[in-house]
């Protein structure tokens, strides 16, 4: 019994020790390519964010090879944050809005008026995020500018495929306008928001609504470092922040992959820009282009790419990466000129970037008052880093 139990613990020791060496190597990988610039502030706290979320992914690969769990499924869970409880300043009750599962927090304190409503669509790269995770944000917005704040829990990829993040997003949307008395907000008084792959689908579903006239017209729509299109990832932003944590380049077009398709199949193709024929990338080159990036945001290097083509059997199967819903830049200016009032932040040291600032500049071309906040020490996905204990950043508040 004794050779048996020292048999058993020399076997544990062995797969506890590989496991951690298994981590370590996937740590190092991710930790070599990736980089922290020197103009972000506080760049030892980024690089803790980063291993701690390189470590998680890390052991839920390990955990899928074993098969104990996916690797989606491990990480998801390891992004719940803890229940919060109640809030001494906020009602908060979880709702259906048309089968698709809200949250929904009002201030308590007395109004003498309608509030004002905030449609609130988080990221995660339509794969991640939740309505438990964007919760401290959430509480905050809804506190600090006294709204009715509507967290939408949207349906996830790879599980659900494109639409069906837009379509809960915008039928959980079109009942709140169409419900408005009953939460006390105001109908000239309603936003769409979101960050990341939420910006996305804020702007998708701000274009949707744009021509109702059976519905209250959005006040505005506020788009946090939005991705925007997928013709190209080679804009100046890809090229310059293709290592830089929280999105790497080759991240984010693994997520659009996820959303469109349930897998990442054509990956180095859409990376290369041998997705799209020649002859749709000069239709749209009007609105997606380097050319339209102002020259101060190349500065810190960028080489202009060759526009290749792309194989029929490749195209078919990311044909819809030109459908508005899904890539909003691409929607044609009639649509874009009865848009409402936007916000657009957008991060130095984010491949986003520019996706932000194209949508910018054809927003103001057709007459949409924009404002526009640059946040020049910012990065991806700083905005949940409010609030995060030791970890927080003044610029994501």
């Amino acid at each position: 019994m004794a050779v048996l139990l020292t048999v058993l613990v020399l076997f544990l020791a062995g797969f506890v020790a590989g496991f951690i060496l298994l981590v370590m190597g996937a740590i190092n990988f991710d930790f070599s390519n990736s980089e922290i610039p020197p103009g972000v502030n506080q760049p030892a706290k980024l690089r803790i964010i980063h291993i701690i979320l390189i470590s998680t992914a890390v052991v839920g690969k390990i955990l899928e090879n074993i098969g104990i769990c996916t690797q989606v499924s491990f990480v998801r869970y390891m992004q719940r944050r803890k229940i919060l409880g109640g809030d001494p300043k906020l009602f908060i009750k979880d709702l259906w809005f048309e089968k698709v599962p809200v949250r929904i927090y009002q201030p308590k304190a007395p109004s003498a008026s309608q509030r004002r409503g905030v449609m609130f669509f988080h990221g995660g790269g339509w794969v991640f995020g939740s309505i438990e995770t964007y919760e401290t944000l959430c509480r905050a917005i809804a506190r600090e500018s006294d709204s009715v704040v509507v967290s939408v829990g949207y349906r996830l990829a790879p599980e659900h495929k494109y639409p069906a993040a837009y379509e809960d997003c915008l039928n959980a949307t079109q009942y709140f306008l169409q419900n408005l008395e009953l939460y006390g907000v105001d109908p000239a008084r309603v936003t769409v928001c979101g960050d990341s792959a939420g910006g996305n689908l804020a702007a998708a579903v701000s274009q949707t609504l744009a021509g109702r006239s059976d519905l209250p017209k959005l006040r505005a729509q506020i788009l946090l470092y939005p991705g925007l299109q997928a013709l190209d990832f080679n804009l100046p932003s890809y090229q310059q922040n293709r290592g830089v944590p929280l999105l790497f380049r080759e991240r984010a077009a693994f997520y659009l992959l996820q959303y469109l398709n349930g897998n990442a199949t054509n990956l180095e193709e859409v990376l290369e820009g041998s997705h799209i024929p020649i002859d749709i990338k000069l239709n749209y080159q009007k609105w997606v282009s380097p050319d339209n990036i102002p020259e101060k945001f190349k500065v810190r290097g960028y080489k202009p790419r060759v526009l290749l083509d792309c194989t029929t059997e490749v195209f078919e199967k990311v044909k819809r990466f030109c459908e508005p819903n899904l890539c909003p830049l691409l929607a044609e200016d009639t649509i874009i000129q009865q848009l409402p009032e936007s916000f657009i932040l957008t991060c130095e040291y984010d491949v986003l970037r520019d996706d932000g600032l194209l949508y910018k500049k054809r927003l103001e071309d057709n007459g949409v008052r924009v404002t526009w906040y640059h946040l020049e020490d910012g990065f991806h996905g700083i905005i949940n880093l409010f609030d995060y204990y030791s970890l927080s950043f003044p610029s994501g508040r």
